[in-house]
């Protein structure tokens, strides 16, 4: 009888659910519904709970038994939405589900004890007042005491009240009021599994996904010292990877734990626009963005909301990309820079992510000229995400970076303020994180998956190491992530070289390095040329623009000049857990990030990360993160409160008005 219920139950679930979906399709089929059912409504749903039911049940189960409890179902339990037993979340959610009365629970009981003895199947009226029950192949129920309000026992009641207090509830929460879900971490899903665990105590979801503004704007330090900031231009940045919709249904495996209705484009698009409408950011980096959604559904809202939008998308057959879009009554688009990884041939950058590349000039009131502010750079990706290839994920970072020295680099010499925002698909402290913080990197002879830090593959034998150098010249990108044009002085007429001039580069360090895998034969590769007495030291020659062109690039160090440091610190102290942005099958980590513009510190480093304090680019405030144990109390990512399977990174920052500074 319980396998009977369960079935049962899980029609009366999915209708619940369906009915709340934002499909207006469902919601004409399932609108009539929502309060008295008709006969015939009544006749449709016992026959699809016969139909989805009869599957499931027993050997022994027989038809009579069947039609002993559809009556009773069909005319007590089924009419409309209300459900004597359902997730938790669902009772919560939908504003059309009530709780059962008293009555309905004692017909039930009493429908339950009229079983035959032989079955083994616990009585309702022996189940504890909440208690969760797994059946094979079914999602986890919970029988329910009868509520005479809308209060869950130890939970404070949810009003209007409530909602006052909140907000983040009331700029985007659930249509239906606040889900509710269990404080401790819900186990993952595993097929065929039977489980009996009890259901403790609810809170909503708004309230276990809170998440708390930081004020960094004055410093405990500053604070004698405020009074002489100059004043800022003030601006919000978010970066959010808000998950494309083709990327969802070629990965249905990453996604078990979700209810299908909430990994639906109709039902996930509201959630993440009224999302990004609360917390009104000027500069908007998103990664992940389908292109015809793009087209026919972002563009035209964001238009709406006062922002100026460019797309790029992912070359190849890929169907999404990445799009900047900024407020047109704070800045004026200077230039944009689309950038593309793949390059026919090169086996380092043969993947079809991309970038886009903006100088933007902050809009001042007119009583200040717009050249009081420095302009600001903004830069978006999405790193390749495969763990084994960290070569291909330096080499598209070294282009970033390339193009972002070429956007930003001032006639002085110096740069702009620069933003960097995206998914690189690294964790925090990998050497491609510590590459874009410490400016500096040496690859030569690490093992590729090490780069990005995501998985370990050490136990693997055979696998891929990086060598020097890590891309070809033809590239045109130096070891510095600078363009060659860009390095090299310019001069009138076509440069010449001597014989005796070229010949010098015979005796250099690395000249004379002998290559690992040369064959060792006596007499003929084991000699080494002694260098001359009059070749200069070989720092001398790489440090000498004139000669750094053409002197072979095999150092295996790559390095940056923009100065760049992370709005986050990847951990929370008040926890006691690292933070993390996002949560493929129940394991949290970090891939998202907002790199700034800042000043190291003179001789200044903690832990193998280069310091920092703030330039003329100053960080004010950040959007805190979550740990992995509290979103797994809300079911992991994405769930009904959070449509992505990313959290989003929202920082605030204020740039001096005043001039330009060197350096």
């Amino acid at each position: 009888f319980i396998f009977l219920m369960a079935d049962a139950f899980f029609t009366c679930r999915k209708n619940v659910l369906l009915a709340k979906s934002t499909s207006t399709q469902i919601e004409g089929i399932f609108a009539a519904t929502r309060g008295n059912s008709v006969q015939e409504e009544q006749e449709a749903l016992l026959q699809q709970w016969l139909e989805e039911g009869a599957g499931n049940l027993p050997a022994s189960e027989s038809a009579p038994a069947v039609g002993k409890a559809s009556a009773t179902l069909t005319s007590d339990w089924l009419e409309g939405s209300e459900l004597l037993m359902s997730s938790l979340s669902d009772l919560n959610s939908a504003p059309e589900v009530t709780w059962c009365a008293g009555q309905q629970l004692t017909e039930l009981c009493a429908l339950a004890s009229s079983e035959p003895p032989d079955h083994a199947v616990t009585k309702l009226e022996k189940l504890p007042a909440e208690k969760t029950v797994a059946v094979v192949g079914s999602a986890p129920w919970a029988a329910v005491v009868p509520q005479t309000d809308h209060q869950m026992v130890g939970c404070a009641p949810i009003g209007v009240g409530g909602q006052h207090e909140d907000p983040a509830v009331l700029a985007w929460s659930l249509a239906g009021g606040a889900e509710m879900v269990p404080t401790e971490p819900p186990a993952w899903p595993v097929q065929d599994a039977v489980q009996f665990c009890p259901l403790l105590e609810e809170v909503p979801y708004h309230e276990i996904l809170w998440r708390d503004w930081e004020d960094l704007s004055v410093q405990p330090c500053e604070l004698e010292q405020a009074s002489k900031t100059p004043p800022l231009f003030e601006f919000r940045v978010m970066s959010y990877n808000i998950l494309a919709q083709d990327l969802v249904e070629q990965g249905h495996d990453l996604y078990i734990h979700c209810h299908p209705d909430i990994l639906n484009w109709d039902y996930r698009l509201p959630n993440i626009l009224q999302e990004i409408q609360h917390w009104d950011p000027d500069v908007l980096c998103l990664q992940e963005v389908q292109e015809n959604h793009y087209w026919e559904q972002l563009e035209p809202t964001f238009k709406k909301m006062g922002f100026a939008c460019f797309y790029k998308r992912r070359t190849g057959r890929k169907t999404d990309g990445c799009a900047v879009c900024f407020k047109d009554s704070r800045f004026q688009l200077i230039s944009v820079s689309p950038i593309e990884y793949f390059r026919p041939g090169l086996d380092v950058l043969n993947r079809d992510n991309v970038g886009l590349v903006l100088l933007l000039q902050p809009l001042l009131p007119e009583c200040l000229d717009l050249k009081a502010v420095s302009p600001l750079c903004v830069a978006n990706t999405h790193v390749l995400f495969n763990p084994r290839r960290g070569d291909i994920k330096l080499a598209q970072m070294a282009l970033l970076l390339a193009e972002i020295d070429k956007i930003a680099k001032t006639p002085e010499g110096s740069y702009y303020p620069v933003i960097l925002c995206g998914d690189l698909n690294s964790v925090p402290d990998s050497p491609l994180y510590k590459f874009i913080r410490n400016g500096q990197l040496s690859y030569h002879g690490m093992p590729a998956w090490k780069v990005s830090g995501q998985e370990d593959f050490s136990q693997q034998l055979h696998s891929r190491k990086l060598v020097a150098p890590l891309w070809p010249c033809s590239l045109g990108v130096t070891d510095n992530c600078q363009y060659v044009t860009r390095c090299q002085p310019k001069k009138q007429g076509r440069r010449k070289y001597s014989r005796d001039f070229l010949l010098q580069f015979h005796f250099c360090d690395i000249a004379c390095e002998r290559p690992p895998q040369l064959v060792l034969l006596e007499g003929v590769t084991d000699a080494k040329p002694d260098r001359p007495a009059y070749w200069p030291k070989h720092a001398a020659v790489v440090n000498d623009p004139e000669l750094q062109p053409l002197i072979p690039r095999s150092s295996g160090v790559i390095q940056h000049g923009l100065n760049l440091t992370s709005v986050y610190s990847h951990y929370l102290p008040q926890r006691g857990r690292s933070e993390v942005t996002t949560m493929p099958m129940g394991l949290g980590a970090t891939v998202d990030y907002i790199f700034y513009s800042a000043e190291p510190v003179e001789n200044g480093r903690r832990g193998g990360r280069r310091l920092y304090r703030d330039g003329v680019l100053k960080l004010l405030g950040r959007l805190s993160l979550l740990s992995e144990d509290v979103l797994l109390m809300a079911n992991g990512l994405p769930n009904p409160f959070c449509s992505s399977d990313h959290l989003c990174l929202l920082a605030s920052f204020g740039l001096e008005v005043s001039s330009l500074r060197e350096g």
